[in-house]
């Protein structure tokens, strides 16, 4: 890594402070698109979506457990896969801590899968987590946002995906979807967010951004190719700086290509 120049406290605090008014102008930019953001505008639900839950089949309307606001990530996990993916791993390793001050602020956290539930819920003990994730699997809440592709999708490029037709190198792709429930219980979609709109979620992203090196992607074949499940990093863990992304392996292969031999 080619570092920063090496200079005297004063050079630097005069750098610093520099610094912090663009800091602060981007933290003002942001709270003004955060309440934009909340101003748009709301569509009903129509459709009655139900999925499986450790609790048997819940609606959406369900899903809100008594509160009047829902976040729902959108995991990358689809039926036969023999795990989760990767990336949606890391994010989700942030949600347990969230979730209990978020039920104070009138918000609950839903995660959502196209897996069975016994497929989410061995993973999700391999894992440890303890957050709410139910299956979409009997419905079509996935398609209907977009979040999932046929084969024929993935190969042609055709899937719409973070609001284009851009398609996705996978059967599943990652977005979080907020909802509101009112005093008479109708459901309204109010913000879905995909592809890089999940960052301020990743907490490890803040602390990468803070240190000299960052993220250290660029070189890598694509962004998040660093990334395993928290409990495949060891001692012989490196980098393969040409890895493709690919989903998880299904249960009919032979093996798992992340699983070490």
């Amino acid at each position: 890594m080619e570092g920063p120049a090496i200079v005297t406290h004063d050079k630097w605090l005069t750098a610093r402070i520099a610094l912090l008014e663009k800091e602060k102008a981007l933290t003002r930019a942001r709270d003004a698109l955060a309440a934009e953001r909340r101003q748009l505008p709301m569509v009903k639900v129509e459709k009655r979506y139900v999925f499986d839950t450790p609790d048997g089949p819940r609606t959406l309307a369900e899903l809100f457990d008594g509160r009047n606001q829902l976040v729902v990530y959108h995991f990358m996990f689809a039926p036969g896969w023999v795990e989760g993916c990767p990336s949606c791993s890391l994010l989700g390793d942030h949600l347990d801590p969230s979730a209990v001050h978020l039920a104070q602020r009138d918000v609950t956290v839903a995660v959502v899968s196209r897996a069975t539930l016994p497929e989410i819920n061995r993973f999700k003990r391999r894992m440890g987590w303890q957050f709410t994730w139910v299956s979409s699997h009997a419905s079509d809440f996935n398609r209907d946002f977009h979040v999932s592709f046929t084969p024929d999708d993935v190969a042609s490029g055709r899937g719409i995906y973070n609001f284009r037709e851009q398609g996705f190198p996978a059967e599943e792709a990652p977005g979080f979807s907020v909802f509101f429930k009112d005093d008479a219980g109708q459901v309204y979609h109010t913000y879905s967010t995909y592809a890089r709109g999940g960052e301020p979620f990743i907490g490890v992203y803040t602390f990468l951004d803070m240190v000299p090196k960052g993220r250290d992607e660029d070189g890598l074949a694509f962004t998040m190719s660093w990334v395993r499940h928290h409990d495949r990093y060891d001692e012989s863990y490196r980098v393969d700086r040409s890895r493709q992304y690919a989903q998880p392996a299904a249960k009919a292969d032979c093996c798992d290509p992340l699983q070490p031999a």
